[in-house]
C-alpha cells in the first residue's frame, strides 16, 4: 500500500516554502512508499500539521514548535515504512537532563 501524507499548513505564517520543502524530503526519502504528498493551506493561523492516510503524525503546536526534519522522517517512517534505515538521519536524539 502507498501512503499520503498532507501537510497543513498557515499560508499568513508564510510557512509555504517550508511545507515545499518538507514535502521534497519525505518524496525523495520514501520514494517507493508513498503515493502523494499534498500541501494544504489552513484557515487556521499558526497551524502546521502533518498527517499520513488522515492520521495526525505531528502538530507544530502540540509540540510548542518545529521539530528538525530529521525527526520528522523518522514519524513518517515509523508509519510507511518502519524496517526502512534512513542512514546518517536515522541516529537517536540525544536529550540533555
Amino acid at each position: 500500500m502507498k501512503h499520503s501524507i498532507t501537510i497543513e499548513y498557515c499560508p499568513k505564517c508564510n510557512w509555504l516554502l517550508r511545507a515545499a520543502y518538507m514535502a521534497q524530503e519525505f518524496l525523495t526519502t520514501f520514494t517507493d512508499e508513498l503515493k502523494e504528498v499534498s500541501l494544504q493551506p489552513s484557515e487556521t493561523s499558526g497551524s502546521f500539521i502533518i498527517s499520513i492516510n488522515g492520521t495526525k503524525v505531528f502538530d507544530r503546536k502540540e509540540t510548542g514548535g518545529f521539530i528538525e526534519i530529521k525527526e520528522l522522517k523518522q514519524l513518517v517512517r515509523d508509519v510507511v515504512a518502519p524496517e526502512k534505515s534512513l542512514g546518517h538521519a536515522d541516529t537517536k536524539t540525544h536529550i540533555h537532563s
